[in-house]
Order: structure tokens, then C-alpha cells, then sequence
């Protein structure tokens, strides 16, 4: 393979396995366990209200942004979406674990959002829907990464301040 091949091959194997892994998440909330309902409730018992919305607005956003990473079809819409959901995710989830994933920390969700960051910043590669499109130049480099970072981190952000109520109920016994 020549280096352009390699790296496109490189991108397209990241695009595939972390687009699916992220549209996995979306799929068990819609169809395994609890569902939308059993998601929805662990939503509104960690503070991210009301919790039906929310488990929605995660499952058709980890499924959706997952699929278009994986086609790399906007690619940088779909990087800001992984920095958004796992902005939220490490917050509400994961912060009060430290970093390591073995003890439920947010280093899986720092990982996630660098993969939609970095793809989103060299673009989905020429075995991606965008490369047909003519969307690889206009949509990577500094403008993806605006896109994914300021974008996503918004969005996480602005979830967070305007629905994140976790109770304030303290336990002395």
C-alpha cells in the first residue's frame, strides 16, 4: 500500500470500529435490558432530567452518530456528536470514578472523544461517503476541528447546565 492508501485504510478501520461501538450504546438503550424506560429512569436517578428525553436524545444520537462515522458521511458533525455525548457521559457517569475504565472512570470517554476529534480533523479518508460527496476538503483540518471541539463541547456543555439537576439529598446515617 502506498502512504496515502495506508492512511486511508488506517482512518477508514478507526471510522468503522469506533462508529460501530458508538452505535452499539445507541442500540442496547432502544432494544436490550430496560430499554428507553429503564434507561430513562437511571437518567432521571443520576440528574439528567427528565430522563426519558434524555435516554432518547443519547440512543438516537449514539446510533445516528455512529452509523456516520462509520460511512464517514459528516464526519465532523458526527466527531462533535462523540465529544458531546461523552462530554456528558464522563460529567455525569464517570467523573467522580478517576480516570482508569476499570473502575468505571471516563478514560473510555476520553478516548471516544479524541477518536471523533482526530477523524474529524483529518477527514473520513477516500473510502468514506464524504470523499464521494466532496465533503473531505470543506469539513477537516481546522474547520472539523472547530466542529467537533467548540460544537460538541457546546452542546455537551449546554445539556449539562441546562438539564443536569442531580439530587442534593445528603445521607448522615
Amino acid at each position: 500500500m502506498t502512504g496515502s492508501t495506508s492512511a486511508d485504510v488506517g482512518i477508514l478501520v478507526l471510522r468503522v470500529v469506533a462508529g460501530i461501538t458508538m452505535a452499539a450504546h445507541g442500540y442496547q438503550k432502544f432494544f436490550s435490558g430496560g430499554r428507553i424506560s429503564g434507561t430513562g429512569r437511571w437518567f432521571d436517578s443520576m440528574g439528567m432530567r427528565p430522563g426519558r428525553l434524555h435516554a432518547l436524545a443519547a440512543a438516537t444520537t449514539e446510533l445516528l452518530a455512529g452509523i456516520f462515522l462509520a460511512a464517514g458521511l459528516l464526519t465532523a458533525v458526527a466527531g462533535a456528536a462523540f465529544v458531546a455525548l461523552m462530554l456528558v457521559a464522563g460529567y455525569t457517569v464517570h467523573r467522580a470514578n478517576g480516570f482508569f475504565s476499570v473502575r468505571s472512570g471516563w478514560e473510555y470517554n476520553l478516548v471516544l472523544a479524541t477518536i471523533g476529534v482526530a477523524v474529524a480533523v483529518t477527514g473520513p479518508g477516500r473510502y468514506s461517503l464524504d470523499h464521494v460527496l466532496g465533503l473531505t476538503g470543506p469539513l477537516s483540518g481546522s474547520t472539523g476541528l472547530l466542529i467537533a471541539v467548540a460544537g460538541g463541547g457546546l452542546a455537551g456543555v449546554g445539556q449539562l447546565v441546562i438539564f443536569f439537576r442531580p439530587s442534593t439529598v445528603v445521607n448522615n446515617a
